[in-house]
């Protein structure tokens, strides 16, 4: 199938404002559309995303050719068939799920009769700033899409080419539905782009930025535009003295060896004194599969001779609280759960935190006392996703308190505003 391969080389200094214009405009005129026709056009999205896997493929490709394949966002960046199928997937989850907008959140009917209701609705322009993550775009555009919102697109260098294959998808099948191709902007590479993108208020309602610690803290620092923040994880999972070994081993090599290079990944493993002798066994899945670990002196101790001595590392300071984002994994031991909940209070990016235990006092206990996003038990953080949580496509992991927490889809895209009906009332 022939898509367009849109051109948006980086010109520095270019002026965005003219494009953040016209996706202001686009996304007014989807207040206009139906659900139905939304629903109708994200459907032929996921079917022609599937059927231009091959010239997405040769993009990527061009992308990867400029990437140390053992730079940790090349997994990222990495486009297959299977991949582009589950995105198409996701879009299908997006298209088949309720509308979000006009939903009456209260409905209040006071003694005089004046009638007065909250009602969900857009946030407006969206702008993502995001790595070398090309499935954003097509997850981004869905959700945004879906919600009613335009939205304003700022990818890394590294994925240039990607990007634009996919902007080319979409948009080819927004002029096919009629949709103004606006809808969606794809800005330039440049860090000018990035600072106008920041600061543009009015034009942009709200900015998410996808990817390292680095990237959320020069949004943060910069933007005046809103900002819910996203992404860093520094993922534990503490192995209670009640933890059951066999599926303890299952849930630690899961949540580390699965994807490594996402943000759910496990960080540290936090293991209770009392049951290093079950250490070897909680690791042993790890070493098929090359994971380097750098442990505290006992958990050292408790693994020499039974884990690979070439993948075996003492920690240091700087082992703790490092998303590693690669086949790299910290041990900490503690002698109770108080020592545990002190390590993740410090080291934690209040993104996803687990419990392996059988003792159901002590899971509520950490439940309770761990300031996280999402907080698990007897189970892998690698769940902590949007399609997982059964929200389709994800926006992000809001690591954040206000607004939206955890995975960020659909809901999590809209506002309110009050509408207050009357017959003449006037207040004395």
């Amino acid at each position: 199938m022939t898509i367009f391969i849109l051109k948006t080389e980086n010109n520095p200094g270019m002026d965005i404002i003219p494009l953040l214009e016209k996706t202001r405009k686009a996304a007014s005129w989807l207040t206009l559309c139906s659900a139905e026709q939304i629903s109708a056009l994200l459907n032929d999205l996921a079917d022609t995303a599937e059927q231009s896997v091959s010239c997405i493929l040769e993009e990527n490709r061009k992308d990867l050719e400029k990437m140390d394949p053992a730079d940790p966002r090349y997994d990222r960046l990495q486009l297959t068939s299977g991949r582009i199928e589950a995105i198409a997937a996701g879009i299908r989850q997006v298209a088949a799920l309720p509308s979000p907008l006009g939903e009456t959140l209260s409905d209040y009917l006071r003694a005089d009769g004046l009638h007065i209701k909250r009602v969900t609705v857009p946030f407006g322009v969206i702008g993502i700033i995001y790595e070398a993550r090309p499935n954003v775009t097509f997850d981004v555009f869905s959700l945004c899409l879906k919600s009613g919102n335009g939205c304003v697109l700022k990818g890394g260098s590294d994925a240039h080419h990607s990007n634009n294959a996919i902007l080319g998808v979409i948009r080819g099948v927004l002029e096919r539905h009629a949709f103004p191709v606006e809808v969606v902007t794809l800005l330039p590479a440049g860090r000018e782009e990035t600072r106008q993108m920041l600061e543009a208020r009015g034009y942009i309602d709200l900015i998410i930025p996808r990817g390292s610690q680095g990237l959320i803290d020069y949004v943060r620092e910069h933007a005046t535009v809103p900002v819910i923040e996203t992404g860093a994880g520094i993922c534990h999972t503490y192995f209670d003295l009640e933890g059951d070994a066999a599926s303890g081993a299952a849930i630690i090599f899961n949540a580390k060896t699965r994807r490594p290079s996402v943000c759910n990944a496990l960080d540290c493993l936090i293991i209770h004194r009392d049951r290093l002798g079950e250490l070897p066994q909680l690791t042993a899945l790890l070493a098929g599969k090359e994971v380097i670990l750098f442990a505290d002196v006992p958990a050292f101790q408790a693994l020499q001779g039974h884990y690979p001595s070439s993948l075996l590392q003492k920690a240091t300071p700087d082992s703790w609280g490092t998303e590693y984002l690669s086949l790299r994994m910290a041990i900490k031991t503690v002698d109770n759960l108080g020592e545990a909940l002190d390590h993740i209070g410090r080291y934690s990016s209040r993104h996803s935190e687990a419990i392996l235990t059988g003792n159901q006092v002590t899971a509520g206990r950490f439940c309770q006392k761990v300031d996280a996003a999402v907080v698990y038990v007897n189970a892998s953080t690698a769940f902590t996703d949007g399609e997982q949580f059964g929200l389709g496509a994800e926006i992000g992991i809001s690591t954040q308190k206000l607004h939206a927490r955890g995975p960020m889809a659909l809901r999590e895209l809209t506002t309110y505003k009050w509408m207050v009906t009357g017959q003449g009332h006037t207040r004395p």
